[in-house]
């Protein structure tokens, strides 16, 4: 089969394209604003609830759990109902789970609706890089598909933003000198809602992915979608979509397996990819920064800001991904970013490890320029991961997999990562407090040095390509 490339020629189908993306990306943004916003409210929840180590690291890693569960079914979801459908349902689980965690009475209704915003990410975080890869050119598929990293960044600041001022107004995130004197934790949360209502809206007036209309045999609906992206005649383009997909066939988690019962190579590489994305601790910063902060001997005001700032670093980053994964190429950018944060986690290591000091609090004691020294690597190293795996892994999981198995495969590497990241999550204070600092991120660096030989010896470079070449 020869694939025949279609070009934008017009400025208006790009301005359509971009605005279509950006609205499908509304759900990336609520998936960083809700793994960001426990953040600065995890301590003052700690101390509202009564809650030991483990149950206050539970109720910031329990969300993962609903992660998993999201991107599990999100796949058969969007098979059955389409993107959309799937789009306006996780809205309706972002804004319950907003009001809800801002109302609970204990930790574990806290617990349950924090999983049930989890599921809501979870099924985002499998909408998002689909839908954004259906609709996208080859030639800005990595820049477009790059947005949904940003909108996760841009969330997660906006998060760390209204806790900021909200903590600064309030006195603190525990006090209730807040409006209506409400504790201001529970307004942390609630600031989510009126961003998820905007989701629902927004899903409403995008249109499906044209594969997927293709898919249900809509060819006609297909064919003006297309026209509006790329301008001109598409009927082609629908043939050669038509040629790749089976028609009326249900997508099953076994078309992930291989003749000889194992999963097929390229979903190895995917979910290698979700692993290596999670395991060089990048979580950690977002959602533990501030107590660690603190731990060093910042005051809670000035946590907050240094994450803050940590967030403008994320995005910024994360825009040079945007201007140079479709010129440069998915796999420098991964290799880059791997050496990076390997010499980074590295410095991290030796510097935490030279100055822990074992306590009952399991706190770090950095003196004279330790703390410096600590700040920067931790920041430079966002700044590797923001401009390479963070959003880089999005794009590839979007596009690597064929159009027959894209949904399942998406889901299961997806899925895989929400468990990396919930290990990592649930594991970062019981390893503080009995092995310390210094091992812990002995272990990110690890993993980011085993991510540069991955990269180079098993990923291919997906750059320029139609998702029907691949």
């Amino acid at each position: 089969m020869v694939l025949k490339k279609i070009s934008l020629n017009q400025e208006q189908n790009v301005t359509f394209l971009i605005l279509i993306v950006c609205a499908a990306a509304l759900g990336s943004f609520l998936f960083g604003f809700d793994t960001a916003v426990m953040n600065g409210a995890i301590v003052a929840i700690s101390k509202a609830f009564n809650t030991d180590s483990v149950i206050s690291g539970f109720i910031v890693a329990c969300a993962l759990l609903g992660s998993f569960l999201g991107a599990l079914i999100a796949g058969q979801i969007v098979h059955k109902h389409g993107h959309r459908k799937a789009m306006i349902a996780a809205a309706i689980l972002f804004t319950l789970s907003g009001i809800g965690s801002g109302i609970a009475v204990s930790a574990w209704d806290l617990i349950f609706w924090r999983v049930l915003g989890g599921v809501a990410v979870g099924m985002t975080s499998v909408i998002t890089p689909a839908y954004i890869a259906e609709v996208a050119p080859s030639q800005l598929r990595g820049s477009l598909g790059s947005l949904q990293q940003l909108a996760i960044v841009l969330g997660i600041f906006i998060a760390l933003l209204c806790n900021y001022f909200i903590a600064l107004a309030a006195g603190g995130s525990a006090e209730l000198t807040f409006w209506f004197g409400i504790t201001a934790w529970r307004w942390m949360f609630w600031t989510k809602t009126p961003l998820a209502i905007l989701y629902v809206f927004a899903a409403l007036m995008i249109p499906e992915s044209p594969r997927y209309l293709i898919s249900q045999k809509r060819f006609l609906e297909a064919e003006n979608v297309l026209k509006k992206v790329f301008g001109g005649n598409v009927q082609a383009k629908v043939e050669e979509i038509s040629q790749t997909l089976l028609t009326q066939y249900k997508p099953k988690l076994s078309d992930l397996l291989s003749r000889n019962g194992g999963l097929l190579q390229i979903v190895w590489i995917g979910s290698g990819l979700s692993i290596l994305q999670q395991f060089v601790g990048i979580n950690v910063i977002f959602y533990y920064s501030n107590i660690l902060w603190q731990a060093i001997g910042f005051s809670e005001k000035d946590s907050l800001l240094i994450t803050m700032i940590t967030g403008i670093i994320n995005i910024v980053t994360t825009c040079i991904a945007i201007a140079y994964v479709d010129k440069i190429g998915r796999k420098p950018l991964l290799l880059l970013g791997s050496i990076g944060m390997t010499i980074t986690l590295g410095t991290l290591t030796v510097v935490f490890n030279n100055t822990f000091i074992a306590s009952d609090t399991g706190n770090p004691t950095l003196t004279g320029s330790q703390g410096i020294i600590a700040l920067l690597a931790a920041n430079l190293y966002v700044v590797c991961f923001g401009f390479s795996w963070g959003p880089i892994v999005w794009v590839l999981l979007g596009e690597m997999f064929n159009n027959k198995i894209r949904a399942a495969a998406l889901s299961f590497a997806t899925a895989v990562q929400w468990i990396a990241n919930f290990i990592v999550s649930t594991s970062f204070l019981p390893l503080v407090k009995s092995l310390g600092l210094g091992f812990t991120y002995g272990f990110y660096t690890i993993a980011s040095a085993t991510s540069i030989f991955f990269v180079a010896f098993l990923l291919r470079e997906t750059k320029g390509k139609e998702l029907e070449e691949m």
